[in-house]
Parts: structure tokens; sequence; C-alpha cells
């Protein structure tokens, strides 16, 4: 998962990118609201954790622009404005859930799933695909009821092709859900995680599409 996080307190957002990194996201942390627009611009997020005391600009009048623009990214409002009027406001001003300062990062990280859950038309935590479960909290994948071992780099990238099961993704896209905005990645990297997952998984789990990038496919058929 990569998020754009847009806080200007330092503590929280160091505190947040560490956390998040645990549960396998990836971070990009912007703390003004001009920055945000950028990032937006430039790369390619699943979701934003969105601050509304910026000090460029009010988190709620950047998020209207946001929807007004045609931008549909799933949004987490995380604000210390806890009146029932506030929490209103950013709700109608097109945020998908809004959580309260102070706050458990474990009921954050749920929160962001069930955003991604919506999007991608899933019922449950589980993500369920041709003979392949991934649990997206325990980090665990079966094939056909088998235990299989991927490492972190592995499992963030099929996690972002499950989330898009129907979308091609591009290398700058895969990209920029492994490793963020700006860090130097070695320009096949991507290409030898897309191996492993089809060593590991079978041929067919990732499929390449010329000229474009990669899809989601079929894993191995079961014995």
């Amino acid at each position: 998962m990569h998020i754009l996080l847009v806080e200007d307190d330092p503590h929280i957002a160091e505190g947040l990118c560490a956390g998040l990194a645990l549960s396998q996201c990836t971070v990009d942390h912007v703390d003004r609201a001009a920055a945000a627009s950028h990032a937006l611009s430039v790369g390619h997020f699943d979701a934003v954790i969105l601050d509304l005391g910026l000090p460029d600009q009010d988190g709620i009048d950047w998020l209207r622009q946001l929807r007004a623009d045609g931008n549909d990214l799933p949004v987490l409002i995380l604000s210390a404005r806890d009146s029932v009027s506030q929490r209103v406001a950013g709700l109608q001003a097109g945020a998908d859930d809004y959580l309260l300062k102070p706050f458990d990062l474990r009921e954050l990280t749920a929160r962001l799933q069930t955003l991604l859950r919506r999007t991608s038309g899933r019922t449950t935590h589980l993500i369920q695909h041709a003979g392949l479960v991934v649990d997206p909290d325990l980090l665990t994948v079966t094939l056909h009821g088998s235990p299989v071992s991927l490492a972190r780099r592995e499992m963030m990238l099929l996690l972002a092709f499950l989330h898009n099961p129907k979308r091609i993704l591009s290398a700058e896209q895969l990209q920029d859900a492994l490793y963020g905005l700006g860090e130097g990645v070695e320009s096949n990297a991507i290409n030898v995680h897309i191996y492993n997952l089809r060593r590991k998984l079978g041929s067919g789990i990732i499929e390449t599409v010329r000229g474009l990038g990669f899809r989601l496919g079929k894993p191995d058929e079961s014995a």
C-alpha cells in the first residue's frame, strides 16, 4: 500500500512512517498542502492520510479542491478537531474516513485496509484470488492451502496487484508502490521481484502487457 501522509507535526509523521512500514506500507511524507498536490501529480498512491491544520492551507479546503478536480483517491482525515460539526464537515468535503488524534496505530492501519477493501470490491479482509489467499494483516500467503514465503518487497508487489486486480500497472507505478518517490532504485529491481513472484506462485501470476506494464494473472493450478 502506497500512502501519502500529509502531516506537519514531525514527531507524529516520524511515528506514522515507522509504524506503517511494519505493515508493508510505503509512505511518502509531506508537511504542506502544496507539496501534497505536487506529490499526487508525479506519483501513484493508494490512499492519503490528511491532517487538517496545515501551515499553508486548511486541509478541508485542500480536500474540497481535490474532489472538485475529480480525484477519487481514498482520503482518511487524521485530526485533533473533535467536534461533531468538524467531523461532519470533513466527511462532507470528501473524506472517506475520519480518525481523531490521539489514535492507536492498529486502528489506523485497520481503517486504511478497510478503505482499500472497499475500492477493490472485497467484503472481507482476506484477499482471495484463484487459489491464492493473502492476509494483509498477518502478512501470510497460501497457495491451494500450502504456505508460501515471500520477501518483504515481493509481498508489497503482490499486494499492489491484488489491490488493483483489473488494472495494468506501469513499471513507474510499481516502483512508487514499493519504494516511494525520490528513492534511487536499480533499473531492473521491479523485474527481479516479478521474476521471484512467478517462481514462487507460477509463471502466470503476473502478466506482461507489452508497451504498457503488468497486470495480475493467475497462479499455478493445484497439483
